[in-house]
């Protein structure tokens, strides 16, 4: 069970250095291409996924925090109680891989308006950019935002699906699909019509 643990430590590591590389490094907008077939694109998605922008501003990003923190936690209980009945690796990979992104794109929400001097802010009933590179802040300075208020980092483009995304994502779209689909193809293995 241990290594499903680090599976998932690995991989909320790997998404959240890259996603502060990229914070750090480019600007709002700016894109790097890397292969043919990829391009870190930088963006920050202020809504819940898929380029969902929130009408309300911060109120919503707190209530979808609070959503989200409540649904990783039951789904962690839910996965602790039920380790030892999980035969299968491949629902095993799929919990940690539902974990690991919800738990960075969270880590996203609950800190970068802290951390970071800029970010995408809700002024005028929009949300709007900034221009420069963000740092970290220093000592006793404000963030752009509040606790539970920081916008997700997006940064990797794929032209051939046209959209911007990030590790964490990958993980959710992937754990979500191993999820929906082998228990379907595994019980349809078993019981032939």
């Amino acid at each position: 069970m241990i290594k499903f643990y680090l599976i998932t430590l690995i991989l909320i590591n790997l998404d959240q250095i890259l996603k502060i590389y990229v914070k750090t490094n480019l600007e709002l907008g700016q894109s790097l291409k890397r292969f043919k077939w990829l391009k870190f694109f930088f963006i920050e998605n202020p809504g819940i996924g898929y380029g969902y922008h929130l009408k309300y501003g911060d109120i919503e990003k707190i209530i979808i925090s609070i959503i989200r923190t409540i649904l990783i936690v039951i789904y962690f209980i839910y996965f602790y109680r039920n380790r030892k009945n999980i035969i299968y690796n491949y629902l095993k990979i799929s919990i940690c891989l539902l974990l690991a992104g919800s738990i960075s794109n969270l880590l996203d929400c609950f800190f970068y308006g802290v951390i970071f001097n800029q970010g995408l802010i809700f002024t005028n009933k929009t949300w709007t950019g900034y221009e420069g590179i963000s740092k970290f802040i220093l000592y006793k300075k404000k963030g752009y935002s509040f606790f539970m208020c920081g916008c997700v980092v997006d940064m990797l483009y794929f032209p051939i699906f046209n959209v911007i995304f990030n590790i964490a994502d990958t993980c959710i779209s992937i754990g979500g699909l191993i999820f929906l689909l082998l228990p379907r193809l595994d019980s349809n293995q078993r019981h032939p019509d």
